[in-house]
């Protein structure tokens, strides 16, 4: 598994933006997540999702990168000035979940507050959803930093 964490954890976390492109992914990932208790919000592109945080408080989102209307990497902007966001979820947790796998696409998202960078291609469905049962009951251990740093 390919990833990078920095230590943040959340509890008591009920509600996920799912925010995926993809019908199949989207689709396999919110039915595993609503079977583990998770309340999803499922976003298709880059605006629904800004849209959904502007209306929504959700303690994590799940953001592809490679996006229609707004790249992931455009969201996380947005994200950091944008008041409404802000002031509806305050303890907003971004996991990344891509294709995208250089080490500078992983130090960006880690740079605009992503605490977990995961590449589709070497992440199973199964481990994507323990690291975030991980992460929501607080018991997510230290990852190894796989991005060098500048």
């Amino acid at each position: 598994m390919l990833y990078y964490s920095n230590k943040q954890t959340f509890t008591a976390m009920q509600k996920i933006l799912l925010v995926e492109d993809d019908p199949f992914l989207s689709s396999l990932l919110k039915n595993r997540l609503q079977k583990e208790g998770f309340e999803v919000i499922h976003a298709r592109d880059g605006e629904e999702a800004l849209a959904t945080l502007r209306t929504t408080p959700v303690q994590l989102a799940l953001l592809d990168i490679i996006l229609p209307k707004r790249s992931g990497f455009e969201v996380m902007e947005e994200i950091r000035t944008d008041m409404q966001v802000k002031l509806n979820n305050a303890d907003l947790a971004i996991i990344i979940i891509s294709n995208l796998g250089q080490p500078e696409d992983m130090q960006r998202g880690r740079e605009l507050g992503a605490i977990e960078y995961f590449v589709k291609a070497k992440t199973s469905i199964d481990d994507l959803v323990g690291r975030i049962k991980d992460f929501a009951t607080g018991t997510a251990p230290d990852a190894p930093a796989t991005v060098p740093s500048a």
